[in-house]
């Protein structure tokens, strides 16, 4: 009997999760299809000249011990890691063959470059020119950037949101007035929320909020300050799992970011007999009753269309895509859904400086700074930027030059809008100004940059999304297919999040588990939140 096949649409987290663990795991032979020319999908490294960019930024934590220990048995944590943190995993042993210039195999070790760096988590709100904690504190600090005045309006509305809580949380809004106050949400989230979204933050779902946000609240913030006052100078736990991760003091992440983990956990694919297939875009998508049988993909290069049977199939494509390439009689409620679900994309703009430099407010004058940031946070409102990331604190490996700064300057749009459209010199010198006039950096010291598009970064929760459980509903019929991860899903899931469900999705299968409820109800169910109730 020849063996059974699954077809994966998509090489990112989620569908190479599916691929390696099913070829641990099962007789079942992945094919994965990727539709661009990179693996990662927006976990993916792009290396420009020499200095390496994340898309988005990707901290290797999570509060699933199963996560952790599959991220550290593909990449061990450096050895001065291993020894200061008490990170417990099961350190798995394996020799690669390496050519050597006689034209024989001989073992080595394992690529000492295929690394986990432990990293210190700093990210901060950058507002009025001035550095503000993240997530922001009541504290003597904020007290003196903001004044007496509006850190009393901040305390005295946030007392009245915990005394008289919006009873029913319909929007975003909501969320955030009921744990952080008026004051403090027009000052702080409001803006950047719309900033990232493009709609206001009362036409957004409150699920939204109990994805991302959970359980942080100024409560929690102070708590937390407490906690590390108290517990400085011990030894740390790399899991942190009694800490929401809006919170957490350090992470794991690749040398060379996150793009290395996923080349290798390819590379492991096809090397355990799993076929990767680039640049293979998914145009349609065949049934029989309750099953899904084939796949059309074409190949970009050639032109050529393939048509791929399989058992199962798993799909991190965007839905909206994944129903509109079903063939047959789909019935037009879904496909009305699927076709009114929105996006968010993003565009990252890679600026090489010879250094940082902070204008004085007083003088005007430049001087150097160094900064110490992952993340931070533009809450400015006269620039569209809505986030910076200092790649040389994500790693040092990122930079190919040590004595220069790079940086990611995040822009959130919509595909074919008029900043999207812009051509890359026009968005290049927007970001290079828009650096400049928040006083982060001079003209003088721009050594280059490099513009970078991802679309359908982030699913939304608007359009039809209140309808998106008739759409769930719907595939799920198909006993054989498996929504998983960020876009797959329609969910704003965390990388640890995308590979759990794939991870469950064949959990499943090899225990003949036909309803996918478990696997719709990760980052929902406690054991997955991020809060601790």
């Amino acid at each position: 009997m020849p063996a059974k096949k699954a077809i994966i649409i998509g090489a990112g987290p989620a569908g190479l999760t599916a691929a390696y663990e099913l070829l641990q795991r099962t007789n079942i032979i992945p094919i994965v299809l990727e539709k661009s020319t990179d693996i990662g999908g927006i976990s993916k490294t792009v290396n420009y000249k020499g200095n390496r960019i994340d898309i988005g930024g990707h901290r290797f934590f999570s509060k699933s011990d199963r996560v952790m220990e599959w991220w550290l048995n593909m990449m061990p944590p450096q050895e001065e890691a291993a020894e200061t943190f008490s990170i417990t995993y099961q350190r798995k042993t394996r020799d690669v063959k390496k050519p050597e210039n006689t034209g024989t195999d001989t073992l080595v070790a394992r690529d000492p470059d295929l690394i986990m760096l432990v990293r210190q988590r700093l990210s901060r709100i950058y507002f009025l020119k001035k550095f503000f904690n993240y997530p922001i504190q009541l504290s003597l600090d904020t007290l003196k950037k903001l004044g007496l005045s509006t850190t009393i309006s901040i305390m005295f509305s946030y007392m009245y949101a915990q005394l008289f809580p919006r009873k029913q949380e319909k929007s975003l809004e909501d969320f955030m007035v009921n744990r952080f106050g008026k004051t403090l949400y027009h000052l702080f989230f409001k803006d950047y929320t719309e900033k990232v979204w493009g709609i206001e933050c009362s036409k957004i779902s409150a699920e939204w909020g109990a994805q991302r946000i959970k359980g942080i609240s100024i409560g929690k913030a102070i708590s937390h300050a407490l906690k590390t006052a108290w517990d400085a100078g011990k030894p740390k736990d790399i899991n942190q799992k009694n800490v929401e991760t809006s919170l957490i003091e350090q992470f794991l992440y690749p040398k060379f970011g996150p793009g290395q983990l996923w080349e290798e956990v390819a590379r492991q694919v096809t090397e355990r007999g799993g076929t990767i297939l680039m640049q293979h875009d998914v145009k349609k998508v065949f049934t029989n009753s309750n099953l899904i049988t084939a796949i059309e993909a074409v190949d970009k290069t050639t032109g050529e269309a393939v048509i791929l049977d399989g058992d199962y199939f798993f799909s991190t494509m965007p839905v909206q895509e994944l129903i509109a390439d079903i063939q047959g009689n789909v019935p037009q409620n879904i496909r009305d859904i699927a076709a009114g679900l929105m996006y968010r994309d993003f565009i990252t703009i890679g600026i090489l400086l010879k250094n940082l430099s902070f204008q004085d407010g007083k003088t005007g004058e430049y001087k150097p700074i160094t900064l110490k940031d992952t993340w931070i946070y533009i809450q400015e409102k006269d620039v569209r930027v809505g986030r910076l990331q200092l790649f040389n604190n994500w790693s040092p490996f990122m930079v190919k030059d040590p004595g220069t700064t790079w940086v990611g300057m995040e822009y959130f749009c919509n595909m074919g809008d008029g900043f999207w459209e812009l051509p890359d010199e026009e968005i290049r010198q927007i970001a290079i100004d828009e650096l400049c006039k928040i006083g982060l950096a001079q003209k003088a010291d721009v050594l280059d940059a490099t513009v970078l598009r991802m679309e359908k970064t982030y699913p939304a929760y608007f359009g039809t999304y209140d309808r998106f459980d008739e759409l769930k509903d719907y595939v799920d019929s198909f006993e054989n297919i498996f929504l998983v991860g960020r876009n797959g899903m329609h969910k704003y899931n965390n990388s640890d999040h995308s590979m759990l469900t794939a991870m469950v999705a064949v959990d499943n299968i090899c225990n003949g588990i036909v309803t996918k409820s478990n696997i719709w109800s990760i980052n929902t169910e406690q054991e997955y939140h991020e809060e601790k109730k």
